[in-house]
């Protein structure tokens, strides 16, 4: 999504927080503005899903996502010992 404008930004802003709320639901708890493996690839699926959203394709999303959900998921929910012990 190249936008060099404003006018959209609110807009912006809302799907970005559903994408958030969503990918949350499915995954687990990650922070957006970490830098965990966990983390980033949180903020990847935030951003696909974003973008998706905004091509008014959302339907689309979790089928093209699947394992990526699904892994950041189990990841999240069972961290490797060396990734809970940081």
């Amino acid at each position: 999504m190249h936008i060099s404008h404003e006018s959209e930004d609110s807009n912006l802003k809302d799907l970005l927080s559903f994408s958030y709320a969503y990918v949350k639901s499915k995954c687990g708890d990650f922070s957006l503005e970490g830098d965990k493996e966990t983390d980033i690839r949180g903020q990847e699926l935030v951003l696909e899903r974003t973008r998706y959203a905004y091509n008014d394709a959302v339907e689309f999303f979790e089928d093209n996502f699947l394992s990526e959900i699904m892994a950041l998921g189990i990841d999240i929910a069972y961290p490797l010992e060396s990734d809970a012990d940081a």
